[in-house]
């Protein structure tokens, strides 16, 4: 049993490093990796070693740096490829960014939390991203509410006691009825605002994707620093996204 728990806390250990190596292409140093992570730096070196094996890690000898392998895009592709809304979704995620000069992201509603699944970045200097795979509480995201909203208001209470509320800044939501009144507003406008309530000084405008039967499949977002979107912009975007949603869901409704 005791050998069993060591093999699970290596593979626990090894996803952390797989984590932490996705998170930047410039590379990590053996010793930062083990302090993001909180291994010893024996530890990360003989678990980097055995992902470079395996193709999940690659060593660069000229720089010293550790990057993510061949092998974790490939795992990771198949689990894009379960999102088959993806690609088409891509031409409109740009031109969300064209119109907007703002980053545009697509994300989906995983295991309580949005997951961003692709995005097409802004060209200004300071951008406002969740970088792909990042995960945000549901409850804290315009992502998270523009799809709670097309859930009925009994399931939507019941998601809210099973998770718990968890503000993440003075803005986020603390309890349901503050939530449901949010959830009016977006079912009147068709889109849902993330107002500072993720991240102080940052903010999103979503609108969610639907599936022939009605059901949420993603949700699309523009999100943006605050001072380059105040409300009176939050709200101009708040339609183009909403439209593009709408332009998108007919897209994969043909498609289908």
């Amino acid at each position: 049993m005791k050998q069993s728990m060591g093999h699970v806390q290596s593979v626990r250990r090894a996803m952390m490093l797989l984590k932490a190596l996705s998170c930047s292409d410039e590379g990590h140093r053996v010793s930062d990796l083990a302090q993001q992570t909180g291994l010893a730096v024996s530890t990360a070196h003989r678990l980097l070693t055995t992902l470079e094996m395996e193709n999940f890690a690659y060593f660069d000898p000229e720089k010293a740096l550790w990057h993510i392998g061949r092998e974790a895009y490939s795992v990771g592709s198949a689990y894009v490829q379960k999102y088959n809304f993806i690609t088409p979704a891509l031409p409109y995620l740009r031109r969300l960014r064209d119109a907007t000069r703002e980053t545009a992201n697509l994300g989906v509603l995983d295991d309580d939390q949005i997951v961003t699944i692709s995005q097409v970045e802004s060209r200004e200097i300071v951008r406002a991203i969740s970088p792909s795979g990042g995960r945000v509480p549901a409850l804290c995201s315009g992502m998270g509410k523009a799809i709670l909203a097309t859930w009925s208001d009994s399931e939507i209470a019941r998601f809210a006691a099973r998770i718990g509320f968890h503000p993440m800044t003075p803005r986020s939501h603390r309890t349901l009825d503050g939530l449901m009144a949010e959830i009016v507003r977006i079912r009147r406008m068709g889109y849902a605002v993330d107002d500072e309530e993720h991240a102080a000084g940052l903010r999103c405008v979503a609108a969610v994707v639907l599936a022939g039967a009605g059901d949420a499949i993603c949700a699309i977002s523009v999100s943006a620093l605050s001072a380059r979107m105040p409300a009176d912009r939050a709200e101009e975007v708040g339609v183009l996204v909403r439209d593009m949603a709408g332009s998108l869901t007919n897209a994969l409704a043909v498609k289908r």
